[in-house]
């Protein structure tokens, strides 16, 4: 027998109707964007780091027996120091540029946060939550740039 029009489903027909219905596509949220963007950054940076070591060590294997040959690799001056030398070094794919790109991809993803979220607070139309996160962008590149000079 099936219910009168005006009575509520059972909960087995609501449960039939709920698994039936192919699952809908979740809209981007600001919320879902930015841990997106928090997600993908960490990930990329532990993979250029994680690929970066194996380069290192699978290209000079004396690293695992020589402590000379350790204590060389991580000196402050064997590093790449600036962008150029970062990127010059991943084109000519070096291991410890490979590292270090994955910390520059590590620094720069919470500035990427801030920007993302004065774009969505932009879109929002707030006001004032926008020039806040303008102010904080500002900070952070200003900071950026007066780091670099020595």
């Amino acid at each position: 027998m099936t219910p009168a029009p005006s009575e509520p489903p059972s909960l087995q027909e609501t449960a039939a109707a709920t698994t039936a219905v192919p699952s809908e596509v979740i809209p981007l949220t600001p919320e879902l964007l930015i841990s997106q963007l928090l997600r993908g950054g960490v990930l990329l940076s532990l993979s250029l780091v994680i690929c970066g070591m194996v380069m290192t060590f699978f290209r000079h294997p004396d690293y695992f027996s020589s402590p000379d040959a350790l204590q060389r690799l991580t000196s402050p001056d064997s590093a790449p120091h600036r962008l150029p030398d970062v990127f010059e070094g991943v084109m000519a794919v070096r291991g410890q540029s490979f590292v270090m790109a994955g910390l520059l991809v590590m620094i720069t993803v919470p500035v990427l946060r801030v920007a993302l979220s004065l774009g969505i607070f932009r879109a929002q139309k707030d006001r004032t939550f926008a020039a806040i996160t303008t102010s904080v962008l500002a900070l952070l590149l200003l900071a950026f740039l007066l780091g670099g000079v020595e």
